[in-house]
């Protein structure tokens, strides 16, 4: 027998009102044995319905009563049937009696298991809790509530209630949905019960944990306040992602008359010398290398654990910090919990005033973790208070792994207050965003919130699991396409974007799109010498096939350097590369180096207005990328270098044009001020003509 195994009573009302969501109730108790088949293939599962009009369960037989109950599937070890068995549930005619059906399933437990198995058996209940149960014989109904929830504790069973709420619930009469919550809130107050209330499908299939995990801590010890301040804590997982799981290597080569064979599938690995490749190298012949520019450093196992960092097993307090300070994106990997060591009410007293004290002033703390003893990495992390709101559930710390700086990932993108305001949004604009942004809000007041985290399903996992017990039944089966219910959490709600058809359509309006088209190149880079007997239309021709085959070419090939060909193009490719952030210092130093050749091999200043032209784009690549520093530190070199080798006119020119340093208005890192990047170069009136390369017009 499985040491983590459950058993389960599945406790389903087929009532007249539960019609409309049987079909996800059924959808999520097939995911939930389909899920024991995968991982706890022991489980135990029975099944109990109530609101059919035949009554069919043992207790009746015996002592009367528990009308409109039946047992659909005794205790069994989950299989494939009881799949098939869930997902074709009766439809009843009458409406049942929530707490009649609780007390057949209890007695199903207690005649097979009696007292043992404790903390591993529990019901599901999942209800609208619509219509009144029976009167008692004797007490009250919450006498009668409370001896069964004594009868729960004393052979260790648990209960989870699913309370179905749609809208149209509420035409239903309040006072008996009141006194029904009552009373099972009176299971969630004396037994090991949690109860919810779900309104819509999507939340229903993620109400119910279709997949025990036992809770495993992953340190055991002292929380260091300092050396003498020592608390006794427990950490636990509080979030961990959900993978698929392992798929294994499967062998079909076993004869089939073997009941033994285990169908493993063993995998061997052999090295072997380049030299000779028949000559097989041993593991004590082998080491690990690691390249070091264009060496291959070896590495030895012994010299490689010596190498490795080994802290002592310990979670030591370094400080404390206002919560602003730490950014939500500073969050890394999965949430820990800390609870006080059970038991301990020294312990609990401790970890509830630090927590309550850090929740006061608004306090986080920081924290050096190390989990296992001879665990290779320190991990820094930020411990969160946690307030209990329930009586009987002590306070707690949430923890959280804090990055070094080896793992921040800085991408400095532009402001936008850097833009102009043309390019800002008009109040028009914000208000129909605002509006929009308010139309799409999954929190509306008075309603359940949608998709929260506790109630969704992940819809790639569910499928998968669909399609798995599919192909448990046929080889050949295609994968099915994905629930209308799951599309709803991948896609957005169709009855809600009905509903608001005017607020899309001036979002629409305030924002209208046009084709940004491309710019082509200037006709002065693909002007030839034109031949005798063409005419101007196949010369236009000719350059705009040019065009095209050279923009085709600029979106497959990466630019890699600034060429001598199109400087201006090169520039602005790599400047707009994202797959590595040394692209922009490569085109920016390519483009310094561009202008510095053209301004020193100048003969009368033939190259200044190229100069010029690729000075522009630099500027303007520099602000775009927040690298005004780069751009002043480069003007100021160019221009002390023009002063040196008397070259005066280029900086003359420079002046006539108003080029000046990038000021702290155009770009937030910037270092200078406005007054002084416009006093940096004097405007002057020119003492030479600049020699212009001729327009277009007048070629």
């Amino acid at each position: 027998m499985a040491r983590n195994r459950e058993i389960l009573v599945l406790v389903l009302d087929v009532g007249p009102s539960m019609h409309s969501v049987l079909p996800e109730v059924e959808k999520v108790c097939s995911m939930l044995v389909e899920k024991k088949l995968i991982y706890s293939k022991y489980d135990e599962v029975g099944i109990v319905l109530f609101g059919t009009k035949e009554t069919k369960n043992e207790l009746t037989e015996e002592v009367g009563g528990y009308q409109h109950v039946v047992v659909l599937q005794n205790m069994k070890v989950v299989d494939g049937d009881l799949v098939d068995v869930l997902k074709r549930l009766p439809r009843g005619t009458v409406s049942g009696d929530f707490l009649d059906a609780i007390i057949v399933g209890m007695d199903m437990l207690i005649k097979k298991f009696g007292e043992t198995e404790k903390g591993k058996k529990r019901l599901c209940l999942i209800t609208d809790a619509l219509f009144p149960i029976k009167e008692p014989y004797e007490g009250t109904k919450e006498d009668q509530v409370s001896a069964i929830a004594q009868q729960m504790t004393k052979h260790g069973m648990r209960m989870d209630s699913v309370v179905v709420r749609r809208r149209f619930s509420r035409d239903a009469d309040e006072k008996m949905m009141d006194e029904n919550d009552v009373l099972l809130n009176i299971f969630s107050e004396k037994t090991n019960a949690k109860m919810v209330y779900v309104e819509s499908p999507t939340s229903l299939l993620g109400a119910i944990r279709t997949r025990s995990i036992s809770p495993v801590t992953i340190y055991r010890g002292d929380l260091e306040i300092s050396s003498v301040v020592k608390m006794k804590v427990w950490v636990y997982k509080k979030t961990s992602e959900e993978k698929f799981p392992t798929l294994k290597r499967y062998s079909d080569k076993a004869p089939s008359t073997d009941k033994f064979a285990t169908h493993e599938v063993k995998v061997d690995y052999e090295y072997k010398s380049v030299e000779d490749t028949s000559k097989v190298v041993p593991p004590e012949h082998r080491i690990k290398g690691y390249r070091y520019g264009p060496q291959v450093i070896p590495i030895s196992a012994a010299e490689w654990d010596a190498v490795k960092f080994k802290p002592e097993k310990s979670v030591k307090l370094l400080g404390f910090t206002n919560a602003s300070n730490i950014m939500r994106h500073y969050y890394m990997k999965d949430v820990n919990v800390f609870i006080a060591e059970p038991g301990n009410k020294r312990a609990i007293v401790a970890v509830s005033a630090l927590a309550r004290a850090m929740k006061e002033m608004d306090k986080v703390a920081i924290v050096r973790c190390v989990w296992r003893q001879g665990q290779g990495s320190v991990v820094v992390g930020v411990l969160t208070p946690n307030i209990s709101e329930k009586n009987g559930i002590a306070d707690s710390l949430y923890f959280n792994v804090l990055p070094f700086a080896e793992d921040v990932r800085e991408f400095q993108f532009p402001s936008f207050n850097n833009f102009p305001a043309l390019m800002q949004p008009s109040e028009e604009q914000q208000e129909a965003v605002d509006e929009f942004v308010k139309m799409l809000d999954l929190a509306p007041s008075g309603r359940e919130e949608i998709l929260q985290p506790d109630f969704t399903p992940n819809p790639v996992l569910e499928r998968f699991y669909r399609h798995l017990e599919l192909k448990s039944k046929d080889p050949a089966a295609a994968v099915p396409p994905l629930d209308t219910t799951l599309q709803k959490i991948t896609k957005p709600d169709p009855d809600l974007l009905s509903q608001n058809k005017s607020a899309i359509g001036t979002f629409h309006r305030r924002f209208e799109l046009k084709e940004n088209p491309k710019l082509k190149k200037p006709r002065r880079l693909y002007l030839r010498e034109k031949p005798s007997g063409s005419s101007d239309k196949e010369d236009n021709e000719e350059i705009s096939a040019q065009i095209v085959v050279s923009a085709a070419n600029t979106s497959v090939v990466k630019v890699e350097k600034i060429g001598d060909s199109t400087p201006l193009q090169d520039f602005e490719a790599m400047m707009s590369r994202r797959d590595n952030p040394e692209w922009i210092n490569k085109a920016i130093n390519g483009m310094k180096n561009k202008i510095f050749d053209l301004v020193e091999n100048s003969c009368d200043g033939d190259n200044y207005p190229k100069a010029l032209e690729y000075l522009l784009a630099l500027r303007k690549g520099c602000i775009i990328e927040q690298e005004p520093t780069q751009f002043n530190d480069f003007l100021r070199h160019l221009c002390k270098f023009c002063l040196e080798k008397n070259l005066h006119s280029f900086c003359e020119l420079l002046a006539f044009e108003r080029l000046n340093l990038i000021s702290k208005k155009e770009a937030a890192d910037s270092e200078v001020a406005d007054d002084e990047a416009r006093s940096f170069l004097v405007k002057m009136e020119p003492k030479f003509e600049p020699k212009m390369e001729p327009k277009l017009e007048q070629i």
